[in-house]
């Protein structure tokens, strides 16, 4: 298939699931990190013990926009442009509102919504210039969705994900290109889920009563990566055990 494909945030967790999988559809994926290199390298072996291919690397700051625009222009320009985009780096920083830091509401907003912006500008003309058509899947989240209690900045992130993924998909349908999120509910290994003090009392509101794991968020990426669905965008799919 040799279609090239960034996922961002790939070292570890549901973004290494991502690659694993998409590695073993015969993808030519590309492993993003930006200080987490330890983790990006052993993902990498574990891809090459699986799939025989040690991807390729990049690292930047997703919320450093000229990084962002230098890193992956080069990028381009070496290799050619994107047919697959997976935006799935990000950040939390959880607090009670009234207690929020300005840098704590800048530093997620930044990372999250800006790195939104930071990612894709840079990757979208040449995307159009290629003319194969192309995926952008972005990685959200239930608290997108509904809220979640001490994540207003994560929560107004997300949702700002969501609303300008929606707006996406409309400029890029005739050139072929979707554009649609994954918002997962609560996650085996997903940092933004690590509030053990919660946790049973999330389970205990889930139907299916168990966490969902980064391999089924993978196959989702699977399904809007591929021919199946090129009638699918500008949708917002939950995976969530029924927990909304």
């Amino acid at each position: 298939m040799n279609k090239l494909v960034l996922i961002t945030g790939s070292s570890k967790g549901i973004g290494k699931a991502i690659a694993i999988r998409l590695c073993q559809l015969e993808y030519n994926i590309v492993i993003h990190f930006n200080k987490d290199k330890i983790n990006a390298i052993k993902t990498c072996e574990e891809i090459e013990q699986i799939c025989g291919i040690y991807p390729q690397m990049v690292q930047f700051d997703i919320s450093n926009r000229e990084e962002c625009k230098s890193k992956l222009e080069n990028f381009i320009n070496k290799h050619g442009a994107f047919y697959g985009i997976v935006n799935n780096a990000g950040l939390y920083e959880d607090c009670n509102f009234p207690s929020m830091q300005p840098d704590q509401w800048d530093k997620v907003i930044n990372a999250n919504l800006g790195g939104f912006y930071n990612v894709l500008h840079p990757c979208i003309m040449p995307m159009i210039q290629a003319r194969k058509g192309g995926r952008i899947i972005s990685i959200t989240s239930v608290s997108g969705l509904i809220g979640n209690r001490g994540q207003v900045n994560y929560s107004a992130s997300k949702a700002g994900i969501i609303g300008a993924s929606k707006s996406l998909a409309i400029e890029l349908a005739k050139r072929k290109i979707t554009v649609n999120c994954i918002a997962p509910g609560l996650i085996n290994n997903a940092n933004e889920n690590d509030i053990k003090e919660f946790e049973q009392q999330i389970i205990n509101n889930i139907p299916i009563k168990r966490k969902g794991t980064s391999e089924e968020i993978a196959y989702a990426v699977e399904f809007l990566m591929s021919d199946l669905s090129s009638y699918t965008t500008k949708q917002v799919i939950s995976i969530n055990g029924g927990l909304i």
